[in-house]
C-alpha cells in the first residue's frame, strides 16, 4: 500500500477537545487527540476479515488529469458485504479512487488511470469487458439525486428494460416492488407509480436513485457523499438504508462527516493528497490511528 512515512504532521497538540461518534454497532468512540496503539491489537481487524471473501482490489492505481496526479498508487482489499467509508479533506481523491472502481473516469476527458482493478480477480480495466454490464454489476449513487425525468414506475425499470432482466410485466412489476422495498420507499410510493420521480422529495428521490441501482442486481454499490444535499431526517433513513443493504452488497461510501462513517462502517480509509494514509476497523481510525496525519484530520486539526 502506498502510505506516507510516519514523519510527524506536526508537533502533537496537547490540548485538543474529545470528540465522540456512534458506530453502527451501537458502540461510542472517543477521540482523545493521542495514540495509543499498545492498546489495541493492530492485526483484529484484518484476522476479523481474513475469513471473508476479497470482493474488490486495486493495485497501485494512479489516476492522472492531463498531467496532474489525482490518486498516487492506491493499493486496497474491499471485502464482500462490508461498508467500507473513504474520508479525507476536499480535493484529497477519495471521489476519484471511487469513480475507478466501475470506470465513471472513463467519461472524463483527460482522465487516465493505470495499474490494476479487479472484481472477483477479474480485471475491469481489461479491453474486452463490457463497461455497462460492469456499471451493472457495480452501481453508482451520486452526490445529488438524479431521477431520470420520468414515472417513478420507469425510473426503477429502466435498468431491467435495458439488461433484458424481465420476462414479463409481471417480472418487471415484481423487480420494481421489490427494488423499492429494498429501499425503504414502496410503502411511500406504491399507490402514485406513475407520478413523476422527480415530484419527490429530495430523501425520497435518492432512495429512489437507490432503488434503481438495485434493480439490476449489483454486488457492489458505490456512494458519492449520498447525504450532502439531504436534512437529517433523509439522511437517518438512507445511514439505515445502508446498514440494512450491506447483507446483500459489498457497499464503499465517500463522505465528508466523519459522524456518518463511525455510524455506518465497518472499515474507514482516509486520503490525503492523493495517498491512502490508513485503512482500518472503524474502530480504530477513530481512536487509536496508526498514522499522526489521520489522527490530525480526525480530531480536527486540519481538513
Amino acid at each position: 500500500m502506498n502510505t506516507a512515512n510516519n514523519t510527524p504532521f506536526h508537533a502533537q497538540d496537547t490540548q485538543v477537545n474529545p470528540e465522540s461518534y456512534t458506530s453502527r454497532h451501537g458502540t461510542e468512540y472517543h477521540s482523545t487527540g493521542s495514540v495509543h496503539i499498545g492498546q489495541f491489537d493492530p492485526y483484529e481487524s484484518h484476522k476479523k476479515k481474513a475469513a471473508q471473501e476479497v470482493k474488490i482490489t486495486t493495485e497501485n492505481v494512479h489516476v492522472y488529469y492531463g498531467q496532474t496526479e489525482a490518486i498516487k498508487g492506491i493499493d486496497l482489499n474491499i471485502y464482500q458485504n462490508e461498508v467500507i467509508a473513504f474520508i479525507g479533506s476536499s480535493g484529497c481523491g477519495k471521489s476519484t479512487f471511487l469513480r475507478t472502481l466501475n470506470r465513471m473516469n472513463d467519461t472524463i476527458d483527460g482522465c487516465r488511470v493505470t495499474g490494476k482493478v479487479t472484481l472477483d480477480q477479474q480485471d475491469i480495466y481489461d479491453s474486452s469487458l463490457d463497461v455497462v454490464l460492469l456499471r451493472a454489476q457495480v452501481g453508482m449513487v451520486f452526490q445529488k439525486p438524479n431521477p431520470f425525468p420520468k414515472s417513478i414506475f420507469d425510473n426503477v425499470a429502466y435498468g431491467p428494460k435495458l439488461h433484458g432482466l424481465a420476462r414479463d410485466k409481471y417480472d418487471m412489476e415484481e423487480i420494481v416492488e421489490n427494488s423499492l422495498r429494498k429501499a425503504g420507499l414502496w410503502d411511500e410510493v406504491k399507490d402514485r407509480l406513475t407520478h413523476s420521480g422527480t415530484d419527490l422529495s429530495g430523501g425520497q428521490q435518492q432512495r429512489l436513485c437507490i432503488a434503481r441501482t438495485i434493480a439490476v442486481s449489483p454486488e457492489v454499490i458505490l456512494m458519492d457523499e449520498p447525504c450532502s444535499a439531504l436534512d437529517p431526517i433523509a439522511t437517518a433513513k438512507i445511514e439505515e438504508l445502508i446498514s440494512e443493504l450491506s447483507d446483500q452488497y459489498t457497499i464503499a461510501i465517500v463522505t465528508h462527516s466523519m459522524q456518518q462513517a463511525a455510524r455506518v462502517s465497518d472499515r474507514t480509509a482516509y486520503f490525503h493528497l492523493g495517498n491512502l494514509i490508513e485503512v482500518n476497523s472503524t474502530e480504530k481510525v477513530f481512536t487509536q490511528p496508526d498514522h499522526q496525519l489521520t489522527e490530525a484530520y480526525i480530531t480536527g486539526r486540519f481538513g
